[in-house]
């Protein structure tokens, strides 16, 4: 859990006020360990604030961004399957996610359609009539016999 700067600056005040880093732990309810390197980041730092975050990770695939972009204008219909395996080839060990990860942090989307296809249904074909038509007879009247 991340605390606030001014925990940490009251905690450290307190602590060169002439308490203990332990017992001010339990007033501001940080663990003891957080207090006393608090403390110490303080007295040998100088500093009350939180170390900044060193970034996260770079991709691999970042440097392949002109291939990518030129291989799906090439080949609209290319799977990321494919694409994993073309970037194999050039070396690159990648997997289908991190393509697709890749797409996302560029807002490059494409849609796939093979030559020829056009969306359509889902594929279930026709309704059932029965179902479709409604009930066959009222469960509230009489069951109507035809001769």
């Amino acid at each position: 859990m991340a605390y606030s700067k001014d925990l940490r600056v009251r905690l450290i005040r307190s602590v060169a006020q002439g308490r203990s880093a332990r017992s001010q732990a339990k007033v501001f309810e940080v663990s003891a360990s957080t207090a006393v390197k608090w403390v110490q980041a303080s007295r040998e730092e100088g500093r009350q604030s939180a170390k900044p975050h060193g970034g996260g990770r770079t991709s691999p695939l970042d440097g392949e961004a002109a291939w990518l972009k030129a291989r799906i204008k090439e080949k609209t219909d290319i799977t990321l399957s494919e694409l994993c395996a073309e970037l194999a080839q050039r070396g690159i060990a990648t997997s289908k996610s991190a393509i697709s990860r890749f797409f996302e942090r560029y807002a490059i989307t494409f849609k796939k359609k093979r030559a020829g296809q056009r969306t359509g249904t889902s594929g279930r074909g026709r309704r059932a009539r029965g179902l479709a038509s409604g009930p066959a007879m009222s469960r509230s009247g009489k069951a109507r016999l035809h001769r």
